[in-house]
């Protein structure tokens, strides 16, 4: 840590980037607004392509370049479907970070490359960190179970962090799942890794595109109020997401928790989209601001970390605060063993 309390990193210094925080990218919840306000606070935003059109990649990325002043930010894709059109489009219009997860990342790598841009690529388990590195990554993403939305990893951030850490080698490391504050950015930081990879904490942001119901139930919830399920998989059928408890879990609960084709309301409409679309009953779409219907009716993506979110505040903010945060928590534990092992 510097003497002005800036936190240096190998990450930091290979973006060029003043503070180790990333904003994850969410999906459609992650928008150019929260992207540069992270990436103008001294992070680096992240914004989710996995499902949109080439055409509609290409306007994404000229708003978050506009926003940020032409600031670094991530453009990432779900590797469950092929990405090389979504991918390209990204590359086309000025992206030079691209990430990946939930699969095989090779057939990905030359273009990316071709293109110069660095790559982060999102890992579960230390075998797929040491074929990362192999194939070339820039960044590798360790992702704990405790994270929200969907989850590739059956291990906790507190096991596959070193795990992962001990076979990157000089390949950066950022830690994601259970951390929502400057405490868990020390912690990730004294387990060896080189920044924060945050989602619930940006979702309960200003900036999110994220139902202002959404929000709510956000702060309202505690870490024990999330479980794992498969249950809201239309558009992704078996894919493991972390969600919140809500009305639409307990009545399958009461059900006998019925397998896909037999459960309660399945194939109704609940909502509709910002752009007017229908939502059906256990999609895996959330509700976005401009969205209509019941929050109660959707998936509620959220992490264990939720437990410490309790305020919606600009996304600018939520970096300071976790810099800040994380700063007088190395200093105060710094001070804590020099004073116990200097006494003893």
């Amino acid at each position: 840590m510097d003497s002005d309390g800036t936190i240096v990193t190998p990450f930091t210094r290979l973006l060029g980037i003043r503070h180790p925080i990333v904003s994850a990218p969410m999906g459609r919840a992650s928008r150019p607004e929260l992207a540069a306000a992270v990436t103008n606070a001294g992070g680096l935003g992240g914004l989710g392509f996995s499902w949109d059109s080439p055409a509609g990649i290409e306007e994404l990325v000229i708003a978050v370049r506009r926003l940020s002043n032409d600031g670094p930010f991530l453009a990432n894709f779900v590797l469950e479907w092929d990405q090389h059109q979504r991918m390209d489009a990204a590359l086309s219009a000025g992206a030079r970070i691209v990430s990946f997860c939930w699969g095989d990342v090779a057939p990905y790598m030359d273009r990316a490359k071709a293109a110069g841009a660095l790559v982060v690529n999102t890992v579960g388990t230390p075998e797929e960190a040491r074929r990362s590195v192999d194939l070339g990554v820039d960044v590798l993403v360790a992702q704990g179970n405790e994270a929200g939305g969907h989850v590739w990893s059956r291990l906790s951030s507190m096991v596959l962090l070193p795990l992962v850490v001990d076979v990157a080698g000089k390949v950066p490391v950022l830690a994601a799942g259970g951390i929502a504050d400057g405490r868990g950015l020390a912690a990730a930081l004294m387990l060896g890794a080189s920044g924060v990879w945050l989602g619930t904490r940006f979702l309960a942001s200003t900036e999110a595109a994220c139902h202002a119901e959404y929000k709510r139930r956000l702060i309202e919830a505690a870490a024990s109020d999330t479980i794992e399920t498969t249950l809201f998989d239309g558009g992704w059928p078996d894919a493991p997401s972390r969600v919140l408890r809500n009305r639409t879990v307990e009545t399958w609960e009461a059900a006998g928790r019925p397998a896909s084709g037999s459960r309660p309301g399945e194939g109704e409409e609940i909502g509709r989209t910002p752009d007017g679309s229908p939502v059906r009953r256990y999609s895996f779409a959330s509700l976005l601001s401009g969205g209509q219907g019941d929050i109660d009716d959707f998936v509620i993506y959220a992490g264990e970390s939720v437990g410490l979110v309790r305020e919606i505040r600009p996304a600018s903010d939520i970096v300071r605060a976790l810099i800040d945060d994380a700063a007088q928590t190395m200093a105060q534990r710094t001070r804590h063993f020099s004073d116990r092992y200097t006494k003893g």
